[in-house]
């Protein structure tokens, strides 16, 4: 897609792995930089820390990405910095429900955000999971996100990178109906674990939508991070080393990972910037 008398593209990410190292950050750049180079699209963005210096972008950003992060997202809710995130995602609503306003706001939660946003919009229970979810694994897509833009091109199942402590489970479907809200996915199938399966990814309205996966998670900085001594040991105690072996084979199969890369956050920008600048059919 080529887009004709194109102005700036002004993209904020919302930093919330509390300046912990994490590989996500950077994945989220250089999709950034690949499509902008793809797409000869002039893109430029700013990075807010939100959790350690409780900044958070104002509205004069046409597109934004909330990152994952490390620790609870239940623990924050007598934070001053939860808050000002809460604040600043009312802000969101507010000006994407105003009909005043042509240009809308597109946003996309990750992960750690994307379990904010559901306490937030109050769509379901965020809980501890029993153990770590580390590692590939497959997410399967329901009816609604067979049909999602953002989804183009996905296979069903799909791969992604997941890593997370916690969980979204028992979504609140009247709630979800009452705004418009569609789950698009959900965890794997384990038929021999009596485990809800928990919600994956959520359309939350026309402008915003997360996944409790990591999109922007590469094959490089996956397998960076699980050949680093205290990775690798942990999941060699906790799965064994077959399942490592599985993991480093897996982020080579280009149908997997790098799939779901190049396709969900690619999407995302192409549909939040098309509606900013007219596309050259």
């Amino acid at each position: 897609m080529s887009w004709s008398e194109q102005k700036n593209i002004r993209i904020a990410i919302l930093d919330l792995y509390e300046g912990r190292e994490n590989q996500g950050m950077r994945c989220i750049r250089e999709i950034l930089n690949q499509f902008g180079e793809q797409q000869q699209l002039e893109l430029t963005w700013d990075e807010f820390d939100v959790r350690q210096k409780n900044a958070v972008p104002d509205l004069s950003y046409d597109i934004y990405l909330s990152s994952g992060g490390p620790g609870s997202p239940l623990e924050s809710s007598d934070s001053e910095w939860e808050k000002t995130y809460f604040d600043w995602l009312g802000s969101i609503e507010k000006w994407n429900s105003n009909p005043a306003q042509d240009l809308k706001k597109h946003v996309f939660f990750i992960c750690h955000s994307f379990q904010m946003a559901c306490r937030y919009f109050a769509l379901g229970t965020v809980c501890k999971r029993k153990s770590t979810a580390f590692g590939v694994f497959p997410v399967h897509l329901m009816p609604d996100g067979r049909h999602e833009i953002v989804f183009e091109g996905l296979n069903d199942p799909f791969y992604t990178v997941d890593s997370r402590d916690y969980q979204v489970i028992s979504p609140d479907h009247q709630r979800l109906q009452e705004m418009g809200a569609s789950i698009l996915a959900i965890e794997k199938e384990r038929p021999h674990v009596p485990l809800e399966r928990a919600v994956m990814a959520i359309r939350f309205n026309p402008y915003m939508i997360g996944t409790q996966f990591h999109p922007e998670a590469d094959a490089i900085g996956m397998s960076m991070h699980l050949q680093t001594e205290d990775k690798k040991k942990t999941v060699i105690d906790n799965y064994g080393e077959a399942k490592w072996v599985s993991m480093i084979e897996q982020l080579n199969d280009p149908e997997k990972i790098m799939w779901t890369y190049s396709h969900i956050l690619p999407n995302f920008l192409s549909i939040a910037i098309e509606a900013k600048v007219p596309a050259v059919v």
